[in-house]
């Protein structure tokens, strides 16, 4: 493949456009390790992103209005924005509806929670469309087609249909399900034939390729082939072969270290540390979803203080829960839930000078996530299924005293590579995963720097960029 300009497709463009009030827009740069990796490769080769920019259509931002904005979120980035705007109808049930209420409950395998509407499914595909318009529009035949994530897994098929012949990639960031949840999907087959119709596929692990593989085999009886001794297989599609490998998403590693180390986070971290004296801390951080096994953690913890005593005074959860989806009934009844099972620990245990979970719920500014980093003793993730995880991973590259411990589920997606060097346990397993807290606060110091330094070195290695020179490459071969 020639090497053109690179584009990309996601559910979000890397900035956020909210209406303030009937005349007003605001912008914000998008964050994360995703927006930081693509910039520079975008920079180098040129491209475009496609994406929502967060608004609707009856938010009635005028064109002029909206390309001010996209031009100040991408200033001399050397790359272009293009937005597809929904519609109200379209936000609902191709993003809320088919996205989150299908697709992101059944591939974390909690079937029970979806909600398998036709409605959905045609949205969903009808906002492929206007996607896969737009790509066809747009894309000069030397150019790669990166397409992100499970909102848009339909896009390669509409694309083939225009006949278009570019190479076309797709990473899913979440976990892909077994066979057994997978056959619960009422479109099964369709989106197996749509993800077989990209010229490549990645997944986060080894686990969710073997998932999708056996997928593939059982219900829609392709062969499948081995190539050579690499991450890769491939799979005969008609007169087309499709690769399928595992590319585990990291971090900007240096950018966390090296954060960690600054004088501002520094000060926040001197602050946390005087203010709750003598106290090991453990740190959760999760965004507001049942997949993050929340209340699991609650429980363990109080479990933990049952059993062990001797953590009275000497330990505090410090749990910080970003908010999402709020306005779904589901997601308010888990943060009632999460709220009710703090205030049961604290009304049960706190003493004078002493409260074993301080509950925070807002967003953070990367300062003080670095500073909670930074001071923290034990990571606590504990989701009960996920594509990768990368809260451990920042909080691993921000531990530059290397002297923390990592408490991890087994099903995280970054046990697979981070596993060996944390304490893993089945958030499930409540008197287990209690047993796991007491084990990391009595660790000793010698444990705990050879463990985080293997950790940190792991995850130095491989970065984001990593991740996305690895896909690239694959992207690039016949």
């Amino acid at each position: 493949m020639s090497e053109g300009r690179l584009i990309i497709a996601s559910n979000r463009l890397p900035i956020v456009i909210k209406k303030e009030n009937e005349k007003d827009f605001s912008m914000t740069p998008g964050k994360g390790g995703l927006v930081t990796a693509m910039a520079p490769v975008l920079r180098d080769r040129g491209g475009i992103w496609l994406g929502w920019p967060g608004i609707t259509d009856e938010d009635n931002i005028s064109d002029k209005k909206l390309k001010e904005l996209m031009d100040k979120g991408i200033k001399d980035s050397g790359y272009d924005l293009e937005p597809i705007i929904f519609s109200q109808e379209e936000a609902e049930k191709y993003y809320e509806g088919f996205s989150n209420e299908i697709i992101w409950p059944l591939f974390h395998d909690l079937p029970s929670l979806c909600n398998f509407k036709e409605e959905y499914w045609n949205i969903y595909k009808d906002v492929n469309e206007r996607f896969a318009s737009k790509l066809t529009e747009k894309a000069k035949p030397e150019d790669f087609i990166w397409v992100h994530d499970y909102h848009l897994i339909n896009v390669a098929t509409r694309l083939r249909k225009r006949s278009l012949t570019n190479k076309i990639g797709f990473f899913l960031h979440i976990p892909f399900p077994p066979l057994d949840v997978f056959l619960k999907l009422p479109w099964r087959r369709e989106i197996l034939q749509s993800l077989l119709d990209y010229d490549l596929i990645g997944f986060q692990t080894q686990r969710d390729k073997r998932n999708f593989l056996q997928c593939v085999r059982r219900v829609l009886r392709f062969r499948v082939q081995a190539r050579g001794t690499k991450n890769m297989v491939y799979i005969k599609n008609h007169n087309r072969k499709v690769s399928v490998a595992a590319f585990p998403i990291s971090i900007d590693y240096d950018s966390f270290a090296e954060g960690a180390e600054s004088e501002n986070v520094a000060k926040r971290a001197w602050f946390l540390h005087e203010n709750l004296p003598n106290r090991t801390l453990i740190l959760g951080i999760d965004r507001l979803d049942y997949t993050k096994g929340i209340p699991f953690k609650l429980k363990a913890f109080k479990r933990a203080l049952e059993k062990y005593p001797e953590l009275h005074k000497n330990i505090s959860l410090v749990q910080i829960l970003v908010p999402s989806r709020v306005h779904i009934p589901k997601y308010r009844e888990l943060k009632e839930n999460i709220e009710k099972l703090v205030g049961e620990i604290n009304g049960k245990f706190t003493e004078l000078g002493w409260v074993p979970v301080y509950y925070i719920f807002r967003s953070m500014t990367r300062e003080e996530l670095l500073a909670y980093y930074r001071t923290s003793e034990i990571a606590f993730v504990t989701p009960l299924k996920d594509g990768m995880n990368l809260v451990v991973k920042e909080f691993c590259a921000s531990n530059i005293e290397e002297t923390g411990v990592v408490i991890l589920s087994e099903f995280a997606g970054a046990a697979a590579q981070l596993g060996e060097d944390s304490i893993l346990v089945n958030p499930y397993d409540v008197e287990r995963t209690a047993d796991a807290i007491y084990n990391a606060f009595t660790s000793d110091y010698t444990y705990r720097k050879r463990r985080m330094r293997k950790l940190r070195r792991s995850i130095k290695k491989y970065d984001i960029f990593w991740w996305v020179n690895e896909f690239l490459e694959y992207g690039k071969e016949e």
